[in-house]
């Protein structure tokens, strides 16, 4: 079994970027969600409320943030740490963040089509996992919804599309490492894997939400493939099940192609 895919996402429920290699640190891969887009409230806003998000283009080089969206001008700004401090929602959770400043809050609110503002998460801000699932205690992420890492095999979703009438890209999912040679919906039964060098604990079932009913393209929207998953993938906790989120013991660098080895099962 081998990492198929990486993917990380520089600002949350914006467009993902896949990867051939990735660098990782204390909150994950390199650059993953340390952005956010939040409303006048300085909660986040995501796909939920504005489907335009998924169409937003952002690549991260060294200190550059670039940005493209449809009927926009392209967009770039030099991000910094140094700026206006923030107090920002991500769900239940406060976190410091820095805004970005006027030149993005004018582009974001042109294009979302409401008043919004892109913050940074401090760089020495630690947003500490739920110490239900977390090992250690500097366990971290970014802006993600809850954990450093998503994992999905592709055989998880070759078997869910041979249930839908009309097949759908893995992107729907937005998950970071993409594993495959396994059975589907084996990374159910994985406790704790090891890619190269790096550990990571299989901690807990990623439940689905609204977003992977939204076309990623098209912005179109269905009931699929929440009303499928629902047939055969109910968590016992509530809600559909499918992918597992991770947390890592060290990092390192993972690559496209690393095999994948289980070290314990549930």
């Amino acid at each position: 079994m081998r990492i198929k895919s990486l993917h990380y996402y520089p600002i949350k429920s914006c467009a993902g970027i896949e990867l051939t290699s990735a660098n990782l640190s204390n909150r994950g891969i390199e650059n993953d969600r340390i952005f956010m887009v939040v409303d006048n409230n300085n909660n986040f806003i995501s796909q939920r409320e504005n489907h335009k998000l998924a169409l937003i283009q952002a690549k991260v080089f060294q200190n550059n943030l670039s940005l493209e969206a449809p009927g926009m001008p392209p967009f770039s700004i030099v991000f910094s740490d140094i700026g206006n401090n923030e107090q920002v929602m991500v769900w239940r959770d406060q976190c410091q963040a820095i805004d970005q400043g006027r030149k993005a809050t004018d582009w974001f609110s042109e294009y979302l089509g409401s008043p919004c503002k892109l913050v940074m998460m401090e760089k020495l801000f630690q947003r500490k996992l739920d110490p239900g699932y977390a090992f250690a205690e500097n366990n971290q992420t970014g802006f993600a919804d809850g954990y450093p890492f998503l994992l999905i095999s592709q055989e998880s979703l070759n078997d869910l599309n041979s249930r839908l009438k009309i097949s759908i890209p893995m992107n729907r999912f937005r998950p970071n490492i993409v594993v495959e040679g396994c059975r589907p919906y084996e990374e159910d039964s994985w406790q704790k894997i090891k890619i190269g060098d790096i550990v990571l604990e299989v901690v807990k079932p990623c439940v689905r939400c609204a977003i992977t009913t939204i076309d990623q393209s098209s912005l179109a929207t269905s009931k699929e493939p929440l009303a499928t998953l629902a047939t055969y993938r109910i968590s016992p906790l509530g809600g559909v099940i499918f992918g597992q989120n991770l947390i890592h013991h060290n990092n390192g660098r993972l690559n496209v192609g690393d095999k994948v080895d289980i070290m314990e099962k549930k």
